[in-house]
């Protein structure tokens, strides 16, 4: 018996990497899967048949599966995604919210349709998926999961990557205020923020020579976070680089109150008292 029998599992961005070490894993596991990806390059051009080529191989090795070519960053695509999954399998269950695209480039040589690219597949793809997925769940009577992907750049941010990290801080953002509005559906909302290396990353200097970092190394994250298992935890991000699995956790520090002067700082004591503000 698997951890997902029966289950209707969506995983955006499926074609290649991440995507597609989730779909397998998933599908190991007795979900039914519809593999997202447009099939373009790393930077969101083109399209391609790669959903194709995974559906082929989920069902080869006796998986129930279907292609979805549907842009994840428009309205329109979004629903078609979801009604691909009902039209198919009769309802959703899961969606693993994982397409994205890089277009590298310095903050201060950054221009504005790198930025709005990048926003658009990560941000806005995902807050359009997750509505009308979670729309549907809500339409069956509730209960299902999202799982989303945030990124270590997003979390901590990255030399070269402002629309990158700004996207994943803001679906960092998104996933906690969606895991606290769709609790009262039974929905659980929580993220992966996976370091691997794929095509999107495998030129990146940290990747050279490196065999230890797998999308395989990601997919259990997800499966977690997409099964029973997870029960009702909601909110959380979980990291992921090879062999070590951690959480990532917003935190504020006691800081200091002012006893005087109505409790209003200047800026000179700001600067006097820093240390103590920002101590853990």
């Amino acid at each position: 018996m698997g951890l997902v029998d029966d289950k209707v599992v969506i995983v955006t961005g499926a074609g290649g990497g991440i995507g597609r070490a989730h779909a397998l894993g998933f599908a190991r596991e007795g979900a039914k899967i519809v593999v997202n990806d447009l099939g373009g390059t790393r930077d969101g051009a083109g399209s391609g048949s790669a959903a194709n080529r995974v559906v082929d191989e989920l069902r080869a090795a006796g998986a129930q599966a279907v292609a979805s070519h549907d842009d994840v960053a428009s309205p329109q695509g979004a629903a078609s995604l979801v009604e691909t999954a009902v039209k198919a399998f009769g309802r959703v269950d899961v969606l693993v919210n994982n397409a994205g695209i890089l277009r590298d480039k310095s903050f201060l040589k950054m221009d504005e349709a790198m930025w709005d690219s990048v926003v658009n597949v990560h941000a806005k793809g995902t807050f359009l998926c997750s509505q009308m997925f979670a729309r549907q769940l809500v339409a069956q009577g509730g209960g299902g999961r999202i799982v989303n992907t945030t990124s270590v750049s997003g979390m901590l941010g990255n030399f070269g990557q402002s629309n990158y990290s700004s996207a994943k801080a803001g679906i960092y953002g998104l996933t906690r205020t969606m895991s606290i509005e769709l609790q009262r559906h039974r929905i659980t909302v929580n993220a992966i923020a996976p370091i691997a290396k794929t095509r999107m990353t495998e030129d990146l200097p940290m990747f050279q020579g490196v065999d230890t970092l797998t999308p395989e190394h990601i997919a259990p994250a997800a499966l977690f976070l997409g099964s029973d298992l997870c029960g009702d935890r909601t909110g959380h991000v979980l990291a992921i680089a090879g062999a070590r699995v951690y959480a990532f956790k917003v935190i504020e520090t006691t800081g200091r109150f002012k006893e005087t002067d109505n409790g209003v700082w200047t800026a000179q004591e700001i600067a006097e008292s820093w240390d103590s503000i920002v101590k853990a």
